[in-house]
């Protein structure tokens, strides 16, 4: 298909839907004022990894959406299951001691995927729901066990756990923190295993160790008897696709058995398939006691997450009632169109498609960015990967201007350019639909190599590419 191909006439035009969402639609995440004098880019339609535009413009999505589809789009298998699911049981809640059958098959398959004891499921319409159940259920559970006072979470500094006052406040985005009066009382924060911007002179495996270890310290500080649970990312994914140290994940698992710590491990970008396992915690040998999932669940195509939980904690929760739930949890259509988007996964063998043949190539052509002026170091795990942008590649530097202001250029030359590329702060992130060729991968490198030398042409003519004192 043509990047120019023919504007689709079945919809206005692009200017008047620009004004049309800047007068009603309030966008997350954005500064609304700004959007609305610049307009925003109107997606009308989208196949496999391509989005098209309201001007007919196609362009790679290098970010499954955001971080969510998986089988990729125009996948019509999803769209028929969801309407004979309509006709069939359009909704119907699991409060009153009733359940039906698609929520049932579901939390089925989920147990038979989730590693080790993950028998259990508790539905949410996303990821930030799932969060804010999983704050309640571990304090719930240590109470259960005669240990109220075991209501501490652990999180990291730049983790992201969702945007509701809870899951936020699991996060460590300090922007987040500002808005809003988070984080919550009982969540802590430790430092994240970014080695790049924060290991100095220390190995990467040093560095692992260290940052591990502050989880230990933490613990030492407010009491084993306080310290209900760790959550974090296998790889942390809106932080910045930060990649943690090999040493890291060994030593937090030793640290969370020797002083009775339950384990999350927020599956919600890193679940189904993203780092050629069906979870993350696969690939770094975690067995936590609980996951949290969302995003590639249903590729997208419908909002639904969960909490898949341990025998354990599962058998103690059901002890008593617990107080909480969501109208929506475990969505009859939802959960009818996560079960088909798993057979798809499933039956296309697209985990191992991506363990054994595109992670393998983006790990390759990814790694060539980091011969660019631009770009400190170009990494990736499974196929997720980030490059990080820096004006001294030896001193591994920050640059003088505010954080973001460089990676906000980069991402506007990536969409001038046809490529969905995020960023965050200086850090340049893709995280492509499972089903991307290699094909596709070598132009997604060409036009982020495009766009970085467009990038560094800005830079120099504007004094930027300037290092922090």
């Amino acid at each position: 298909m043509s990047s120019l191909a023919a504007p689709i006439a079945n919809h206005p035009p692009t200017a008047e839907l620009q004004a049309r969402d800047a007068a009603h639609h309030m966008h997350p995440f954005t500064a609304n004022g700004e959007l609305a004098e610049k307009g925003a880019r109107i997606i009308t339609r989208a196949e496999g990894v391509r989005l098209t535009d309201s001007d007919g413009v196609e362009l790679i999505d290098g970010m499954s959406g955001l971080w969510c589809v998986n089988i990729g789009y125009g996948r019509h298998e999803l769209a028929d299951v969801a309407a004979r699911q309509m006709r069939e049981l359009p909704y119907y809640n699991t409060f009153f001691q009733t359940s039906h059958v698609p929520a049932i098959a579901l939390a089925e398959k989920l147990a038979a995927l989730a590693p080790g004891d993950l028998n259990h499921v508790f539905f949410a319409s996303g990821g930030s729901e799932a969060n804010d159940t999983n704050i309640r259920m571990v304090r719930h559970y240590w109470a259960r066990k005669g240990q109220p006072e075991k209501q501490v979470i652990i999180a990291r500094r730049n983790a992201y756990h969702g945007s509701s006052m809870g899951s936020a406040s699991l996060g460590g985005m300090a922007a987040m923190h500002a808005q809003g009066g988070m984080p919550i009382p009982g969540i802590v924060h430790i430092d994240q295993p970014n080695w790049f911007l924060e290991g100095g002179d220390m190995t990467p495996e040093a560095f692992g160790i260290e940052r591990a270890r502050q989880l230990e310290a933490k613990i030492a500080e407010l009491g084993a008897d306080k310290v209900a649970a760790f959550i974090a990312e296998p790889v942390q994914g809106a932080g910045g696709v930060i990649i943690p140290p090999e040493s890291y994940w060994p030593e937090i698992k030793r640290i969370c058995a020797e002083h009775d710590i339950l384990l999350i491990a927020d599956e919600v970008i890193t679940g189904f398939g993203r780092l050629g396992h069906w979870f993350g915690s696969q690939s770094y040998g975690i067995q936590p006691h609980i996951m949290t999932i969302a995003k590639g669940l249903s590729s997208g195509y419908a909002p639904i997450g969960g909490s898949i939980v341990c025998d354990e904690v599962a058998e103690v929760i059901a002890g008593d009632e617990f107080n909480h739930g969501y109208t929506y949890s475990g969505h009859p259509v939802a959960a009818a169109v996560a079960l088909e988007n798993l057979r798809i996964i499933e039956e296309e063998g697209i985990v191992e498609r991506v363990r054994d043949h595109t992670a393998p190539y983006l790990a390759q052509v990814w790694a060539g960015l980091a011969d660019h002026p631009l770009v400190g170091e170009a990494v990736s795990r499974g196929l997720m990967a980030s490059i990080a942008l820096t004006p001294d590649k030896a001193a591994r530097a920050r640059f003088a201007s505010d954080p973001g202001t460089v990676g906000y250029i980069c991402r506007e030359r990536c969409f001038a350019n046809n490529l969905v590329m995020r960023h965050v702060a200086d850090r340049m992130i893709i995280a492509p639909p499972l089903v991307i060729t290699p094909a596709d991968l070598d132009e997604v490198v060409s036009r982020a190599r495009k766009a970085l030398d467009e990038t560094h042409d800005i830079l120099s003519e504007r004094g930027l590419m300037q290092a922090a004192a």
